[in-house]
């Protein structure tokens, strides 16, 4: 009998297969492309928050990544024949290759650039003459014995230090190198000698035999102490005024350590091992935290210490690295997980969707099969091996493909994804089509959504889905979107739960608009319309599984969108603070002043719209603050007198004093999108009135000025005095404006340039887009001593890292599924009632319905329907970012790891076309797969879709 059974299911599958290709072949297309993308998002995640580890450490700087185990010199009760030998190279070769053996996992070492040796920790001064004395202060230089030199080192000139007899604390003369840098800074020349000194004053002749050039300037060799290729001129923090001198290294022989140890320069013997980041992965930063912990002070340090001795230290920055790695990435992910959850849950609905298309279609013959004796169990087993041929293989085939196309990530997420996904499909389409067996069925009952009411059992499920959508969102407003310790599943849900709510109340509410429409268009003359709002109420296609897949689909794709503009946006008025405006020329520095001919010359480039000339004072010192003056009054848009944004009054002690012309700054911040200036408050007459050239202000003279909400508060209404290099001068607050495109400071101060002393600018700002090659080259043409800033290229900053890239690719891509999914959500809920629709077209075409009139009826027909849909996607989409932007900070995602950037909040807002178009998309697909059913029907025949005996 089982052997019958299974011969009898081989044939089954074989006719079913044949009979539907093309249902078939969709179905594994859908569930192929779903499971491809459901694999592809935890592989794709998995990958960028890899490569971001491993881009943050290699591009860290070696300082800061280098893992550096150090002890002192060994003690002095020791023999000196041990402290040598402890020195020297074998016994330091063997410590590191044991501390390189107990690095744990998993962090491992680039090998290559291991380096160990002895070096002075404290620097020791040059005296001899002939090295740079800037100030008249002698150099301190520092000496390190370190291997690998000739391995990362080219020579220049002269010879490579060697050791020609073995180097003991008791020799007196050694050998050694610079750098190029060290070299040309310090006046050094092969052949030259320094001497440094031993703790008992005895000389050692240090003599200079080469100068070597480093091949891997930025590696971690070189730049793990950066005085070993660069040297440094520093302050000395010894003397009561600022004096520099030099300080730098000297690259002594390999094995010349142990002359060092009878110096006073507190020797200490290293071993530097560089992290090789090429194993690392994403999710191995937690381990790599706590490994790095226990090698600070934990049972990792008790391990070094037994190899390299009992006073090693190990020290590295390795751990911040990864945990503003960590940081980052957690700032990121819940925003991700919105999109995730998000699309994931459209493409279940979705692929409920089409489970019920497909039970639609096969309705009549599953209940001819009930009728003639098959049990639910055969026929639910015949559908779960039939669909399981189709999809199991296109389960399979998309995880393949999100293998080839996302790689280096860990395989069971996205396994688990697909099988998810085939899982899916493979239950509920068996169990969605013979559940509507259960019990026999009158044939050609209706399902008006107007007349028929819903079951007992329907309304409580759909009540008490409502009521727990509407208290997750509650609860989630009231505690707020920030969340500890990982994503909150709730905040990514929060699309999910109001367009179940939405869907819900819009599913319930829908007939009511239909009943009162109806009956006016029903006194008109003609059958179109009543006929499109009749076949509107009850058609199928406006079932509460359909609209919450475009609501869905819509909300997450309007949220991806506002993310994806609020990066674009932040990352744009990021660039306009650095620079100003579309470009800026500066001095190098503050008192540098522009030339005239230079700013004609610039004005009068292709491309340049607009020069502003603006003269910049940074770090003026202003006046106390009035008690109890709120500063000037401002009545007009943005240039409002509290103290707002800009900080107390008791913050702006300093402030930028900032020189402009009225009229061509005006015309700046119009057309860089600044708050507007109010340039006729500052028109220089009465005793403000521009000075002639070359005369001196007096103290008296009163300026009228814009200020920031701090300086105004703080100086208040009255004139206040004023100094600066430009002048001493009083100056009265007439307005305020919250930022100024000629400084990033908070606290600034505008006046009138024509009414100061010293007129000339320090700043050149200009709009347009002028050539870079052409504005470069006239700048340089005028001095090397002015620069040029573009806000292309400060804006090009802000897309470096992998981490931001690769999250700005998952939203994209939650865009393109969103609207994907919606539109597929579109045709599937009018293929549903496809058949319908034909048959209708075809009755009343023997009616005298022309084909104009019968695409009417059918766009009419899907108006109200996708109308509801745009509109319940609009709402949604409005109210996820409502809900979830008081605690979503882009600046993770826009401005993260750029040195300088402004790092201020950036909040999500609503992007009105990541809202509309989506929506606009929806209608005018549903008009337009109306009007192809109609066009497609038109060209059939009455006969072929009305056969005798036909229920329809």
């Amino acid at each position: 009998m089982r052997h019958n059974d299974r011969a009898a299911s081989a044939p089954w599958i074989r006719t079913r297969l044949r009979t539907a290709p093309g249902a078939a072949t969709a179905l594994a297309v859908l569930v192929l492309v779903t499971a491809f993308l459901a694999a592809a998002f935890p592989r794709a995640v998995d990958a960028y928050e890899t490569k971001g580890l491993r881009h943050d450490i290699l591009t860290a700087d070696a300082g800061r990544s280098t893992l550096e185990v150090a002890r002192p010199q060994p003690g002095l009760e020791l023999p000196q024949a041990q402290r040598d030998a402890e020195a020297r190279s074998p016994e330091l070769a063997r410590i590191g290759s044991g501390l390189l053996k107990a690095l744990p996992a998993p962090l491992r070492a680039d090998t290559s650039s291991v380096a160990y040796g002895v070096r002075t920790s404290k620097p020791a001064v040059a005296n001899e003459p002939w090295l740079a004395r800037p100030e008249a202060v002698p150099p301190q230089l520092t000496y390190v014995a370190q291997t690998g030199l000739k391995e990362h080192a080219t020579l220049a000139s002269g010879a490579w230090p060697t050791t020609p007899q073995e180097v003991t604390s008791d020799s007196r003369e050694v050998q050694g190198a610079v750098t190029e840098e060290t070299a040309a800074e310090l006046k050094v020349k092969v052949g030259a000698t320094i001497t440094l000194l031993t703790a008992a004053q005895d000389p050692i002749t240090v003599t200079i035999t080469g100068i070597v050039a480093p091949r891997d300037p930025q590696g971690s060799y070189w730049s793990a102490d950066p005085l070993l290729r660069t040297p440094s001129l520093i302050v000395d923090p010894t003397s009561p005024f600022p004096v520099h001198y030099w300080t730098g290294t000297v690259l002594l022989a390999e094995d010349t350590g142990p002359a060092l140890l009878s110096t006073a320069a507190e020797p200490v013997l290293f071993w530097r091992i560089p992290p090789d980041p090429a194993g690392l992965t994403g999710p191995d930063d937690a381990r790599l935290t706590s490994v790095i912990a226990s090698l600070e002070s934990g049972p990792g340090l008790l391990k070094v210490r037994e190899i390299a001795g009992d006073t090693a230290v190990f020290a590295t920055g390795l751990g911040h690295i990864v945990e503003a790695n960590a940081r980052m990435r957690d700032a990121i992910s819940p925003v991700i997980a919105v999109a995730a959850l998000g699309i994931g849950s459209v493409a279940a609905v979705v692929l409920l969707m089409t489970g019920a298309l497909i039970a639609g279609r096969r309705k009549a013959e599953l209940a001819l099969m009930r009728s003639r004796g098959g049990s639910l169990r055969g026929i639910g087993g015949r559908l779960l091996a039939e669909t399981a041929v189709t999809v199991l293989p296109a389960s399979a085939l998309g995880l393949l493909l999100a293998t080839l196309a996302v790689g280096e990530a860990r395989w069971w997420p996205g396994a688990l994804a697909a099988a998810g996904v085939g899982l899916l499909v493979c239950v509920a389409l068996p169990l969605r089509t013979t559940l509507q067996h259960i019990r026999p069925t009158l044939h050609g009952a209706r399902e008006d959504m107007v007349s028929a009411r819903p079951s007992r059992r329907r309304t409580v499920a759909e009540l008490t889905l409502l009521v727990l959508a509407v208290g997750a969102v509650a609860a989630l407003r009231r505690r707020g979107t920030s969340a500890e310790g990982g994503t909150d599943l709730l905040v990514s849900a929060a699309p999910v739960l109001v367009a179940l709510i939405a869907a819900l109340v819009l599913v319930r509410l829908y007939p009511l608009p239909l009943r009162l429409a109806t009956r006016p268009v029903a006194r008109l003359r003609g059958a179109i319309g009543f006929l499109s709002l009749a076949r509107a109420g009850r058609s199928s296609a406006g079932g509460a599984l359909p609209l919450l897949a475009l609501l869905l689909a819509l909300a997450t794709a309007a949220f991806g969108g506002s993310v994806i503009a609020g990066i674009g946006d932040a990352r744009d008025d990021a660039a306009l603070a650095s620079v100003g405006a579309d470009a800026r020329i500066s001095g190098a520095s503050e008192r540098t002043t522009l030339p005239d001919e230079l700013v004609r010359t610039v004005r009068d480039l292709d491309g340049v719209r607009g020069a502003a000339p603006v003269r910049v004072e940074y770090s003026v010192n202003m006046p106390e603050s009035v008690a109890g003056d709120g500063g000037a009054d401002g009545d007009d848009a943005g240039t409002s007198t509290g103290t707002g944004s800009g900080g107390s009054a008791d913050d702006a002690k300093v402030a930028a004093l900032v020189g402009v012309d009225p009229a061509s700054y005006a015309e700046l911040a119009r057309a860089t999108g600044l708050p507007a200036f109010p340039a006729a408050r500052l028109k220089a007459t009465g005793s403000s009135a521009p000075l002639p050239e070359g005369a001196e202000a007096g103290p008296d003279r009163v300026l009228p000025a814009i200020a920031s909400p701090a300086v105004a508060a703080r100086l208040g209404k009255e004139p206040r005095a004023i100094e600066t290099l430009s002048g001493d001068f009083e100056v009265q607050i007439v307005g305020t404006v919250p930022r100024v495109a000629s400084v990033s400071p908070t606290d600034f101060l505008v006046v009138n340039s024509a009414a100061l002393e010293q007129k000339a600018p320090t700043t050149l700002l200009l709009t347009g887009a002028p050539d870079p090659g052409k504005l470069r080259a006239a700048v340089e043409g005028s001095g090397k001593e002015y620069a040029v800033q573009l806000r292309s290229e400060e804006r090009a900053r802000y897309v470096n890292t992998p981490m931001q890239a690769g999250a700005e690719r998952i939203y994209l891509a939650a865009v393109a599924a969103g609207a994907g999914y919606a539109l597929l959500a579109v045709l599937l809920s009018l293929l549903q009632t496809a058949p319908e629709r034909k048959t209708l077209l075809a009755r009343l075409r023997t009616m005298g319905l022309t084909t104009g009139q019968g695409r009417k009826l059918l766009a009419f027909e899907a108006t109200p329907q996708a109308l509801l849909a745009a509109g319940g996607g609009l709402f949604t989409g409005w109210a996820t970012i409502v809900l979830l932007s008081p605690g979503i900070d882009l600046v993770p995602l826009a401005l993260a790891g750029v040195a300088g950037s402004d790092t201020s909040p950036v909040l999500l807002r609503t992007d009105l076309w990541s809202l509309a178009l989506p929506a606009a998309g929806v209608v005018a697909l549903a008009a337009a797969v109306a009007g192809g059913q109609a066009w497609w029907a038109s060209r059939r025949g009455s006969i072929t879709e009305l056969r005798a005996g036909d229920s329809r």
